[in-house]
């Protein structure tokens, strides 16, 4: 029998779960806050990994992924053990705000600081109680500015394990994404874990596509490593589209936007996916598309000023072939017989 995992004061047996409440702090009225987490301890040695959501407070889609994830009946099998964070950021939750009382961007905070802001001290708590004692990390988020994302994975891919581990995700595109100054991402790659990011949907809405395309990520990654039975993983039919770079197209006047693409469309240099209409004399200036690629994420607002940002592309070099993937990997997300069990809702 495994050991007991030993969090914030609480013991968690093998084969079971617990709720670990690890204190933050007191609002004004001196309510406490606390970071719950939910650990399922296997029965059986495995990696730990941790899926977290809700870093920035109105990102709720992967609350929702998170909810689903730990009514799977399959983690009754787990080998290893799981850490789920559905809300990192409970200030921002709370407030249904992006950022912390303090006005500060928590992707921006790690690895934090035991005395510092209220936002460098919960980016410490998160690495010392959680990443740190992890193999890898699942850290989830959608659009933010009233922006929508096509599901896609963001990863610094520096090695052929960390492309095997984004491939085995199975998300519509994997947007190489290099590591940014004070995200966790960066933070976990100094203290020795990778973590990828999935990006779907828009903040403060659930969609059924981007959750059910979170939820099956997350038990294929979990099949790849090893922690649950091919059950939870089946075979994959069409691979992600790889994308190195991506590009913001933005607006060239301000006006009334009105988008003629969507997400996961292919579009090539020069093509009109877009027009912005003058409200006092009904004239049109098109929307332009500057390079090849694949329509990943869009802006959801229609009052638009010169150089909002309208499109998010990402570049590939043969996007109509690419788009054909992107529809084989969407149809098997919404036909996955794993969504069948009852318990995944």
């Amino acid at each position: 029998m495994r050991t007991p995992f030993k969090i914030g004061g609480a013991s968690v047996t093998a084969g079971s779960q617990g709720l670990v409440d690890l204190p933050v702090a007191h609002l004004s009225n001196h309510t406490p806050v606390t970071l719950p987490i939910r650990v399922v301890h296997g029965r059986r040695d495995g990696p730990t990994l941790f899926v977290s959501a809700a870093l920035h407070g109105d990102e709720i889609l992967g609350v929702e992924i998170i909810r689903r994830l730990l009514n799977t009946p399959g983690l009754k099998s787990l080998q290893g053990t799981l850490l789920c964070v559905p809300i990192v950021n409970v200030f921002g939750f709370l407030s249904k705000s992006r950022y912390l009382p303090d006005g500060r961007d928590l992707n921006r905070m790690f690895p934090g600081y035991l005395h510092g802001s209220l936002a460098a001290q919960l980016a410490h708590l998160f690495m010392e109680q959680i990443a740190r004692r992890s193999d890898f990390g699942i850290d989830l988020h959608s659009g933010s500015n009233n922006r929508a994302n096509l599901p896609q994975l963001r990863v610094d891919v520096v090695t052929p394990e960390l492309r095997d581990l984004a491939e085995a995700f199975g998300a519509p595109v994997i947007l190489q994404s290099g590591l940014r100054e004070g995200s966790l991402r960066k933070a976990a790659r100094e203290a020795g874990l990778e973590v990828i990011v999935y990006e779907a949907g828009e903040a403060l809405r659930l969609d059924e596509f981007s959750v059910r395309g979170g939820v099956r990520g997350i038990l294929h990654v979990m099949h790849h490593l090893g922690m649950l039975g091919p059950k939870h993983a089946n075979r994959q039919k069409h691979r992600s589209v790889f994308a190195t770079s991506s590009k913001w197209i933005r607006a060239p006047d301000g006006g009334i936007f009105r988008a003629l693409r969507g997400l996961g469309d292919s579009i090539a240099a020069g093509d009109i996916i877009g027009g912005i209409t003058n409200p006092y004399e009904g004239t049109d200036v098109p929307v332009l598309a500057e390079v090849d690629g694949i329509i990943i994420g869009r802006t959801n607002v229609s009052v638009v000023n010169r150089a909002d940002a309208l499109f998010h592309v990402a570049k590939v070099a043969h996007p109509k072939p690419a788009t054909g993937q992107i529809g084989g990997i969407s149809d098997a997300i919404g036909e996955d017989p794993i969504f069948d069990e009852d318990e995944i809702v």
